[in-house]
Formats: structure tokens, C-alpha cells, sequence
């Protein structure tokens, strides 16, 4: 899996409810979410992010509840791949069931500027800084999780498994 994109960098401990505030909640629509994606930390996130582009942000991303309304918001905004120092645990494994690829690379997050032209192959666990033409290391997928983001979630993963 390759992803190249625009950086759109954020600080540390960025909630789920930053990401998809809880009054958007009444809905499960992809592109209805993906509207309203960093609204409350970011008003013009969704005007300014284009499809591919890359999320990167500190320690602890995805902290607070365990909604996947977050990881999918994020997706359906046109973000192709999340590099963070650290991610909360549940948003880790919300993010791989809805499809979103994310990696954790503290040196890479430290190494990327926001507006940074950013290239990720996530199958050799490399991160490039196309800006400044530096490359970090990042670790690949486990096969099994790789297989279940290229089918676009855990449940497509099943359905697929199953022949439904």
C-alpha cells in the first residue's frame, strides 16, 4: 500500500470528539461525517484536505470515546493514511476495522512540517518527507491487518472470507 499527500499536522491528545463532534452523532453516513471531520479543532480542515492527503499529529491520537464515527470521518474526508507518535488503543483498532490505515512513527511526526509533501509505503514501513527529502522507518503491517485495510474494513475482511 502507497499513499503520497499533503501533511496536515496536529498537536497531541486530539479526541474523538475534536474529531467528530458527539452532535454529528446521529448519523453513520460516511460523507455526512466527513463534513463536520476536525470541525471543532480545525473549521477548515474539510475545505483545504484532498483525497490522499495525510493526517499527522502527537502522542495519544483518538483519545476519549470509542465512537468509529471518528476513523471514518477521516477516511471519507479524502485522508488516505493517519501518522501519529501514538494512538489511543481504541481508536487503534477502530481505525483497522473501518479501514484506515494508520502508523506510528514519533520520528517521522517530528520530522514533518504541516503543508509537508509526504509519501508512506507502508509495505517496506517507510515514511518519506518529500519536502526535505528525508526518510523514516516505520513498522509494516502485519499481513492479516494489511488484509483487512485493502478490503476496506473488518466487516468487507468477514463478508469476503465468508463468499456473502
Amino acid at each position: 500500500m502507497k499513499f503520497t499527500g499533503t501533511a496536515h499536522k496536529y498537536g497531541r491528545d486530539i479526541d474523538t470528539d475534536v474529531i467528530i463532534p458527539a452532535r454529528y452523532l446521529n448519523t453513520s453516513d460516511p460523507f455526512e461525517l466527513a463534513k463536520h471531520c476536525m470541525e471543532d479543532l480545525d473549521a477548515g480542515f474539510v475545505s483545504k484536505v484532498e483525497p490522499g492527503d495525510i493526517l499527522v499529529a502527537d502522542e495519544n491520537f483518538g483519545c476519549g470515546s470509542s465512537r468509529e464515527h471518528a476513523p471514518i470521518s477521516i477516511k471519507a474526508a479524502g485522508v488516505s493514511v493517519v501518522i501519529a507518535k501514538s494512538f489511543a488503543r481504541i481508536f487503534y483498532r477502530n481505525a483497522i476495522n473501518t479501514g484506515l490505515p494508520i502508523m506510528e512513527a514519533p520520528e517521522a511526526v517530528d520530522g514533518i512540517s504541516d503543508g509537508d509533501r509526504v509519501s508512506v509505503d507502508a509495505d517496506a514501513g517507510t515514511i518519506t518527507n518529500e519536502t526535505t527529502g528525508v526518510t523514516y522507518t516505520a513498522q509494516p503491517f502485519p499481513p492479516f491487518i494489511k488484509d483487512i485495510i485493502e478490503k476496506g474494513g473488518l466487516i468487507e475482511a468477514v463478508k469476503e472470507k465468508l463468499g456473502a
